[in-house]
């Protein structure tokens, strides 16, 4: 049975300003929720994501970024310096937050549930890499995950029909 049969909005997370949010303020949106590093080969989808963000936005789409150092020790910044980088570099506003773990015994608990609601290939739970993207729709259900190869344009199709 899976440790969380409740949707995702119960989970707290840090905001990249450390402010504490609780993600019942997306209830009723379409969630991107994505793991981002600033230095990987796959940090030009910032583009990607971005554009996402602002063609569905005011359909209720979010793009919600959670940095992460565990592959490659591709995030080493702070997080005002992920912050910066993000602005400067992508033009980035779709939310973004703290720096967290996605896998292992300190993975946010977000991310554990994400993983155990939407395996990867083979039905291994552990994220591979940057920018594993998952899809939430508006109760919160995880519908899909998609690889860190999966270009974020690639998912307008996909957004539109759960929007």
């Amino acid at each position: 049975m899976s440790l969380y049969t409740k949707p995702i909005y119960d989970f707290k997370v840090k905001t990249i300003d450390g402010k504490q949010k609780i993600l019942i303020e997306y209830q009723n949106k379409v969630l991107l929720i994505v793991n981002v590093a600033s230095k990987c080969g796959f940090t030009p989808q910032y583009n990607d994501l971005q554009s996402l963000y602002d063609r569905y936005k005011d359909r209720g789409f979010f793009v919600l970024g959670f940095p992460c150092n565990q592959f490659g020790q591709q995030e080493q910044g702070t997080e005002d310096e992920i912050q910066q980088f993000c602005a400067i570099n992508y033009q980035i506003t779709f939310p973004l937050f703290a720096k967290i773990d996605v896998n292992g015994p300190n993975a946010h608990p977000l991310y554990q549930c994400l993983k155990e609601s939407k395996p990867g290939i083979l039905g291994i739970e552990a994220i591979k890499w940057n920018f594993t993207k998952f899809l939430v729709n508006r109760e919160g259900d995880v519908l899909k995950r998609f690889a860190s190869w999966t270009k974020p344009e690639n998912l307008s199709k996909i957004i539109e029909n759960v929007l």
